[in-house]
């Protein structure tokens, strides 16, 4: 095993102690912001170091390669984007705290996730569709380091999955955008230019996530293993649950409790040096 730290400062103290709790061979730079330990070992005191001195770690197989891997499956709100999208449509007639509350207590796991969407859509019926132009147009951004990752997975021939319970405006847009494979999310019922408060089909739930990676991956022929995922709310667990590896975005605790790995403080391109154990 390799262990591999990251993080936007990286004191070598920090790095000789981990060094030492790790057992480590040696040290190799990956970039400013990355380092390997080679040939470390779980121990004691490695988590509450990090956390203290505000460091990303993972403990990465020697023999993991990025091209083991075909699939990559995203969450779209708060991990390939910064944004709730709901939650800024909301803001457009100034009930934007309102409906984050409730999206706050979904993406902990509080609440149903079907009950959390018909309850903040109802409150945004009879918006002027104009308002997602609006949202895509002067909101939509990338996380940092999300348009990176996604260069390096495809140069790498790994497909890309977007699953999301936002809405069909915005994914068809990313999927050209940077050039995403498979999309899936909810679509929203629009009457008279208006939002009904209400989507057309079956909301995208988590069951409705991993049954389009389960699709997805059966029309690939890959396994799990074959897999990665990442988000940051309750409803992603149950499609990173069918990855070989998953990673916890800036998640909630009860998704960072449940998944192979965690960046709490790192852009989301950091996931590229977790998914391989190449030394540069």
């Amino acid at each position: 095993m390799h262990l591999v730290i990251q993080g936007a400062d990286i004191e070598t103290r920090d790095l000789k102690q981990l060094a030492k709790l790790s057992g480590a061979g040696a040290i190799d730079r990956l970039a400013d912001t990355a380092f390997r330990l080679r040939n470390a070992q779980p121990a004691p005191g490695i988590a509450e170091l990090c956390a203290t001195a505000k460091l990303d770690h993972g403990f990465v197989p020697e023999n993991r390669r990025l091209t083991d891997f075909k699939l990559l499956v995203m969450d779209m709100d708060s991990t390939l984007i910064t944004m709730e999208t709901i939650d800024e449509l909301a803001d457009m007639v100034g009930i934007k705290a309102e409906v984050a509350k409730i999206t706050e207590s979904a993406m902990r796991g509080e609440i149903e996730y079907d009950e959390s969407l018909r309850r903040r859509l109802a409150l945004l019926k009879g918006l002027d569709t104009s308002a997602l132009q609006r949202v895509y147009d002067e909101r939509l951004r990338f996380s940092p380091g999300a348009e990176n990752l996604l260069v390096n997975v495809r140069a790498a021939g790994i497909k890309t999955l977007l699953v999301s319970g936002g809405f069909t405006y915005m994914t068809d847009r990313l999927k050209s955008r940077v050039k995403l494979d498979y999309t899936h999310s909810n679509v929203l019922e629009i009457s008279n230019g208006k939002l009904t408060g209400a989507v057309i089909g079956d909301i995208v739930n988590a069951d409705a996530k991993r049954a389009s990676l389960l699709r997805v991956a059966k029309a690939l022929g890959i396994s799990s293993a074959q897999i990665a995922g990442v988000g940051d709310g309750a409803n992603d667990l149950k499609f990173m649950a069918e990855c070989g590896v998953s990673v916890a975005y800036h998640a909630k605790p009860v998704v960072r409790e449940e998944t192979t790995y965690a960046l709490n403080c790192s852009g989301l391109d950091a996931m590229l040096w977790l998914l391989s154990a190449e030394i540069n």
